[in-house]
């Protein structure tokens, strides 16, 4: 995974001397009139999407792109889209056991134009049979994402922080100094070190959880294999649960972090100063940029350090991939995939991937284009570097990550369950999806 991650970012890097590949505009419109739906997850791309849509409208007047949000439950409502006869005409996919179950939905999509520029690796977990069924969003990466001047002010040297035991001495030094009202005058909203939004389980079943697992389980395709988990790493991230969980604003009464969302933890957490570090990625800089230009450019990413396994490096992997339902009218699967081709290949889509969405694209014909907000460099910078873990959590049994981990976790902070019968209920759960 770390060659693959250094070859993309060497691609990234090169990509100038490949840019007469994809310079040309893709031709758009089918001439006829027709409606399209765009079904997708990452809320912090809503807005952008919806202004990307309209541009390709502007373009295409007999095209009509109805893009859909929804963070929540977005596997569960695809399904009842499916089943409702409501079909999206493009969805998210992210991974294996995705292009697994949506198999009968999915359009081979192997000679679209971008196929050739994605970046190496990037296409590895919707390739089935030789055939490509899916194109990647974006590559990107999370951690601890930490305010920068609310470190430097408590006089905390971040730079210092190489493991897990230094974490922790930070981790305590600086809820030290809130508690004291040493920062209340220049952070007057500033109430714990960490926000852990434990309601939502696709950052703890699947996220937190993949800095044990990744060490384990190597890849996506191997997590895809494995009938069993060992979970040799347990302890260890119940050290990092417990650290994160123990000093947020609940730290005293775990239990209420199961009502704690998203918004809590970026909008209404890192963004207005009100905690100084969270658990996310690169994806929260739109927004943070939105509430707080001055956060925003002050953002800074930090391990998650597995104590004793691997402590310097971050998870960085494709989050998800764009697909079209082979189910469309041929009318919406060439307005489907010509929109696909436009947002990451024409020179003009290119500008919102990377300025509009902050992704780090994942294609190697983007010339000098590259994201310039602070977590996505900190991403390129331990790409660069090779400090990275794989994302296998994107080969986890369906339903496993969010239902069985991220739920087990909540029962575990609010005290119905020991880590000991939370790691043998998963271990139990894993085997039984897998037959």
């Amino acid at each position: 995974m770390k060659k693959i991650i250094s070859l993309i970012l060497c691609c990234l890097l090169v990509g100038s001397l490949f840019v007469g590949c994809g310079s040309k505009e893709p031709k758009s419109g089918s001439g006829k009139s027709t409606e399209i739906v765009l079904y997708q997850f990452k809320l912090e791309i809503a807005k952008q999407l919806d202004a990307a849509a309209q541009k390709y409208m502007d373009k295409n007047p007999n095209v009509k792109v109805r893009v859909e949000s929804n963070g929540e439950g977005y596997t569960t409502t695809l399904k009842a889209k499916m089943q409702s006869g409501q079909e999206p005409t493009i969805f998210n996919v992210q991974g294996p056991s995705d292009v697994e179950d949506w198999m009968n939905k999915l359009e081979d999509m192997s000679n679209e134009p971008w196929v050739k520029n994605a970046a190496n690796g990037t296409l590895t977990d919707v390739t089935k049979d030789g055939k490509v069924y899916g194109l990647p969003a974006a590559i990107e990466g999370y951690g601890f994402v930490y305010n920068k001047l609310i470190f430097k002010d408590a006089g905390i040297d971040v730079a210092q922080i190489k493991d897990f035991a230094s974490l922790e001495k930070a981790v305590k030094e600086l809820d030290k100094k809130i508690k004291s009202g040493a920062l209340k005058e220049k952070y007057p909203d500033l109430e714990a070190v960490f926000e852990y939004p434990a309601k939502e389980t696709w950052l703890t079943g699947q996220h937190t959880s993949n800095i044990a697992l990744s060490p384990e389980l190597k890849s996506s395709t191997d997590a895809y294999n494995a009938k069993s988990i060992e979970f040799k790493y347990a302890d260890q991230l119940k050290k990092i649960i417990d650290l994160q969980s123990s000093y947020t604003a609940a730290g005293s009464s775990r239990d209420k972090l199961a009502a704690v969302d998203n918004t809590a933890s970026v909008e209404n957490g890192i963004a207005i100063g009100r905690v100084a570090m969270v658990q996310q990625g690169s994806w929260i800089y739109p927004s943070v940029n939105s509430i707080d230009p001055k956060v925003a450019e002050n953002l800074g990413m930090i391990p998650i350090p597995l104590e004793g396994v691997v402590e310097d490096s971050i998870p960085v992997g494709v989050p998800s991939y764009w697909v079209v339902n082979k189910d469309a009218t041929a009318e919406q699967k060439a307005a489907a995939k010509d929109f696909l081709n436009w947002l990451y290949q024409s020179d003009e889509g290119k500008k919102i991937i990377v300025d509009e969405f902050n992704f780090i694209p994942p294609f190697t014909n983007y010339g000098d284009l590259k994201a310039k907000d602070a977590l996505s460099q900190a991403v390129q910078e331990y790409s660069s570097a090779g400090k990275t873990i794989p994302w296998v959590f994107n080969g986890y049994p369906n339903g496993w990550s969010m239902d069985v981990m991220g739920t087990q976790i909540q029962k575990y902070l609010s005290g119905k369950a020991t880590w000991d019968q939370v790691i043998i209920e998963v271990k139990k759960q894993w085997s039984e999806l897998r037959k």
